[in-house]
């Protein structure tokens, strides 16, 4: 059994293609709450249908969510329990449901995660792009000028870049990502993932982007996109060049010095050949 609480918003993570995905909690949870608020009541009902959860469910998207977010809030405030999902994974993201939750607190009434799958972090997972670091950036705008912009807004991001992409703009998202971002910065295409023809390739944009225009198959189903963060490599303090050029400077001549200092710090011949000339005349 579930310990579904009295007067309790529950924000139930369900499988994004996979219904195996479902976890054992989230099918406890849909089943003992009073009601499921659901983004398309007919889409989830094929899951809901599929675990024998027979719970009542009523519409939450975007059109409607201001509205049924009161109704919510006072049947929670009435004690009783309700569920949020979404079409696939965690809801919220890039999903509904933050006007529902965001009244529901400030109402101080209890919110639970029962967390599960979510379609960027399980992309981030295969992708072997860095992990340690990432931005997640939704949808980009549909476009071309404006989509453009929001990419050279991002151009010194040094995370991994996600980005949730339909399959009619994605041949053209990526072309715009090459050249904004440089042909050769390394990106992932998760697509379909946990479904049938689940797809998860990393390459160079160039090389991404004319994979996907010379197969049309990959310009369907549920995309994921992510991109290497930009690799800018910050210049070595004076401090740290003075104590290069100070040791090779006791056996070398400036120029071989000032060389040796930039092949090995992140600083020009110029500058380091500056600096021993300073250093010399000290």
């Amino acid at each position: 059994m579930s310990d579904v609480e009295a007067e309790s918003l529950y924000v139930v993570a369900t499988p994004i293609g996979n219904l195996a995905d479902m976890s054992v909690r989230a099918i406890e949870v849909l089943k003992d709450v009073d009601v499921i608020a659901a983004e398309d009541t007919r889409h989830s009902g094929h899951l809901l249908q599929h675990y024998s959860i027979m719970t009542p469910t009523v519409s939450l998207h975007e059109h409607n969510e201001k509205q049924r977010s009161e109704l919510l809030l006072s049947r929670l405030q009435r004690g009783e329990s309700v569920a949020l999902i979404s079409d696939a994974g965690t809801p919220l993201i890039s999903d509904p449901g933050y006007r529902l939750v965001s009244l529901v607190r400030e109402h101080g009434i209890n919110v639970v995660p029962v967390p599960g799958c979510c379609a960027l972090v399980a992309a981030l997972s295969a992708s072997g792009l860095a992990s340690d670091r990432f931005s997640f950036e939704g949808f980009l705008p549909s476009k071309q000028a404006a989509r453009k912009q929001a990419l050279e807004n991002l151009k010194n991001e040094t995370r991994t870049m996600i980005f949730y992409e339909s399959p009619r703009r994605l041949n053209n998202s990526l072309s715009d990502m090459g050249i904004v971002f440089g042909r050769e910065r390394r990106a992932c295409l998760a697509r379909e993932m946990t479904k049938l023809h689940e797809t998860i390739i990393t390459r160079p944009l160039v090389e991404l982007q004319s994979w996907v225009e010379s197969d049309s198959n990959q310009q369907r189903g549920e995309c994921v996109v992510l991109v290497e963060g930009n690799r800018i490599e910050k210049d070595a303090t004076e401090e740290e060049v003075d104590r290069v050029l100070a040791i090779l400077l006791n056996d070398l001549p400036v120029k071989r010095a000032a060389a040796i200092t930039a092949s090995l710090l992140t600083v020009s011949k110029n500058k380091a050949y500056e600096q021993a000339l300073k250093l010399q005349h000290n």
